[in-house]
């Protein structure tokens, strides 16, 4: 027997991930590809497998450390001459840049562990539909794929459970949160401009008509993707769906407002498919099934504004969320189980946020876990322990709501996909190669289910690449079917107040791989837009490539931007990082003045040395 260490292998562009759970433990025997953590970035969790078989001898991580590649998890007792490490599952990547190219940040791309092979049923019933593409969820990544499709000339289904195409992002996460975001941004600049000499008086909430103007907002957009549908002739089928074979999906009819069964099915024959049926919220085992205590769809319900909130997690679902509920008169609560709120984000950038965001709060639990919750006729009474040594935590406390914001885990297991023949992890992910072809070659898979970040942008290019690749298969097109997911960095933003955004490599991260980078910091205090609309407390933050191969001032690697309207600005960044740009393109592309934006040229002057907005560096 020998004793091998086993450790994180490349979980693409994440410097840093915390470990939420340990699922094996000394003594164990397990086998090649067995689940061994989860860990958790900041919007989603995902397991790390093992690339070997054997026993557990020794576990070298606990809940609440942080891991990266390379991080030694468990020494493993194994067999003498076992085999090579696993080859890694295929997944999403991004491909090698040209020898003579600065390679950026690659884009996050986390791997889920390798799934089981499976045998795809034989189905021997009838179909009462058929379809060249059928298309399993109607989120942003499943009705855009539905929609390219049919403008690529193919005949699609699309299967949504629910009453309106969406998904969670436009029905209950991100739209609806954006509308009641923009309110409370609103509230909060009105209560500043009374500095100014303008006092509007405290504002009287009527909290039914805000709900109504939320819902307005996302039935405009759902109304609209409704019309978008039927002008493709895209045929939308309502109801469950779930394999019953490599070509066969059985829908199970719904109706009404949320997901009412009426007995009613229907089988759809198809040529090819593509699974999008997203995640849902992560629910702690431990906490009560009480009206107080809601993920993120319960808590956009907005029922009513609570006196005392705690979030169960320091990402940005909580984050957002409590913005709101704070501006409408909460007082809040935050836990996280990390060392610090918005993982993944540069801290310079979350301590502009925290600073301005503190009168929000009356504890910050870091490095702290919730380890019981009791419904109480008073609240919701939770208890807290220290994740790290040396951590004092509160006496149990009792809340109005609870909002558990811990992650989302995606819905493989809900669709009988190896009913198809499509592997499954045991957490529920689909592998994808780049083209996102599952390991049936005529199914496919993106969004959620295929992995980190769970984002809807990300969903809807992986929408595009999905349709073009059948439609150049189906059509002999081969142009369309080298379409590939090849996307170098996509951008993440909390878009609280102020927003964060962030893409590409980070500071931290560049830190931790030892990546040398030249920093252009451009601080708002000396923008004149942001003086004018009383908002300097942010910066723009660029970073490239300063390796000595770069000869000095080299391509853009990544940035950060913290401020208002960040999110709105990132995209340049990401542009900018996709074309290759270094310093002296970013700051000699004219921005125009006054404006935000132009921190972005400021920022690449800086670091190249040729800002005027700024006191002259020393030499």
């Amino acid at each position: 027997m020998a004793i091998i260490d086993i450790k994180v292998p490349d979980i693409g562009d994440f410097a840093e991930v915390g470990v939420i759970e340990v699922l094996v433990q000394p003594g164990d025997t397990i086998r090649a590809e067995q689940s061994l953590v989860t860990v958790e970035s900041d919007k989603a969790s995902m397991e790390i497998p093992s690339s070997h078989a054997g026993v557990v001898k020794e576990l070298k991580v606990k809940l609440g450390d942080k891991v990266a590649e390379g991080s030694v998890l468990l020494t493993l007792e194994v067999a003498q001459g076992a085999a090579a490490p696993a080859a890694a599952p295929a997944a999403a990547s991004t491909p090698s840049a040209p020898p003579s190219e600065s390679k950026p940040a690659p884009a996050p791309a986390v791997q889920a562990p390798a799934a089981p092979k499976t045998e795809a049923s034989s189905f021997g019933g009838s179909a009462d539909v058929e379809c060249d593409v059928l298309v399993l969820g109607g989120g942003p990544g499943g009705y855009s794929a539905a929609f390219r499709a049919a403008d690529l000339g193919l005949n699609v289904v699309l299967v949504e459970r629910y009453a309106t195409l969406g998904g969670v992002c436009l029905n209950v996460g991100c739209i609806p949160s954006k509308a009641l975001l923009h309110v409370a941004a609103v509230m909060d600049e009105v209560s500043h401009l009374k500095s100014a000499g303008i006092d509007f008086g405290a504002p009287q909430v009527h909290i039914d008509t805000l709900r109504g103007h939320k819902e307005k907002v996302i039935g405009k957009l759902t109304g609209g993707l409704a019309q978008m549908a039927k002008m493709r002739k895209v045929t939308v089928l309502r109801g469950y769906g779930h394999f019953v074979g490599a070509n066969h999906l059985e829908v199970e009819e719904t109706t009404g407002t949320s997901q009412d069964k009426t007995g009613a099915k229907k089988v759809v024959a198809f040529k090819r498919a593509i699974i999008a049926a997203g995640s849902q919220a992560v629910r702690l085992p431990f906490m009560p099934d009480d009206p107080r205590v809601v993920d993120s769809t319960g808590a956009l319900a907005l029922k009513d504004v609570p006196k005392r909130m705690l979030i169960l997690g320091g990402g940005i679902i909580g984050l957002e969320m409590g913005t709101v509920y704070s501006t409408l008169g909460a007082r809040l609560d935050v836990v996280e189980m990390l060392d610090g709120l918005m993982q993944g984000a540069d801290r310079d950038l979350v301590k502009v946020w925290q600073k301005m965001n503190q009168h929000r709060f009356d504890n910050v639990m870091l490095n702290t876990k919730t380890v019981a919750a009791e419904a109480t006729p008073e609240g919701i009474k939770v208890s807290f322990a220290p994740a790290k040594d040396g951590v004092t935590v509160p006496e149990p406390q009792v809340y109005d709501l609870v909002l558990q914001a811990v992650g989302r885990t995606p819905n493989g297991k809900k669709i009988a996909a190896d009913k198809a023949g499509v592997a499954v992890t045991d957490r529920g992910f689909i592998n994808v190669d780049i083209q996102m072809r599952t390991n049936v070659p005529h199914i496919f898979a993106i969004g959620d289910i295929v992995g980190q970040p769970m984002l809807a942008h990300k969903a809807v290019h992986e929408a595009h690449v999905a349709a073009e690749v059948i439609a150049g298969e189906l059509q002999g097109n081969k142009e369309l079917a080298s379409a590939a997911f090849n996307a170098r960095v996509i951008p993440s933003v909390a878009y609280t107040d102020p927003e964060v955004a962030w893409v590409g490599l980070t500071e931290d991260q560049a830190k931790a791989q030892g990546i040398k980078v030249k920093k252009g910091l451009f601080p708002w205090a000396a923008s004149g837009r942001a003086i004018a609309n009383g908002r300097d407390e942010g910066f723009t933050k660029l970073l490239f490539d300063d390796s000595p191969e770069a000869h000095g001032h080299g391509r853009i690697l990544g940035g950060g931007i913290v401020g208002t309207h960040a999110g709105d600005m990132i995209g340049e960044i990401a542009l900018a990082i996709e074309m290759g740009a270094d310093a002296v393109d970013i700051g000699k592309t004219i921005h125009p003045h006054p404006t935000l934006g132009e921190s972005i040229g400021m920022a690449a002057e800086i670091a190249h040395g040729s800002c005027t907005d700024v006191p002259p560096q020393r030499r």
